[in-house]
């Protein structure tokens, strides 16, 4: 699978495949981001699979430095898969997720479905 321009309840995504390249770095992450924004779509869904280890030890500041770029490209982000063991490792981390899952630009979901049903929701 290659990553993918898709529209979820209207809203135009840029899907990464679940099988790509790591991102470790923020330049392993411009790319993507690059041909998220000239690709036009306002969402970028990024599988955990493709998020090195050190995404989520927020100490790395990785999270923090993607996440920005983001902000500043001005494309949301919803990160999808189980990130239960993580969370439950780093209580910081737990309080990122639940912050950015109260936010207006990133979203942490268990499934592509979860975020479709809350892109439905508005």
């Amino acid at each position: 699978m290659t990553d993918e321009i898709t529209t979820l309840e209207g809203t135009s995504v840029f899907l990464l495949a679940n099988d790509g390249d790591v991102i470790s770095s923020i330049d392993d992450f411009m790319d993507p981001l690059g041909n998220a924004a000239y690709s036009g779509a306002t969402w970028v869904i990024i599988p955990t699979s493709r998020l090195a280890p050190e995404f989520f030890e927020l100490r790395t500041k990785l999270a923090g430095e993607i996440l920005q770029k983001l902000v500043n490209y001005n494309v949301k982000c919803a990160i999808v898969g189980d990130i239960s063991a993580h969370v439950a490792k780093s209580s910081a981390l737990r309080d990122f997720v639940y912050e950015c899952n109260n936010g207006q630009h990133v979203r942490f979901v268990e499934t592509t479905d979860q975020l479709t049903s809350e892109l439905a929701d508005g």
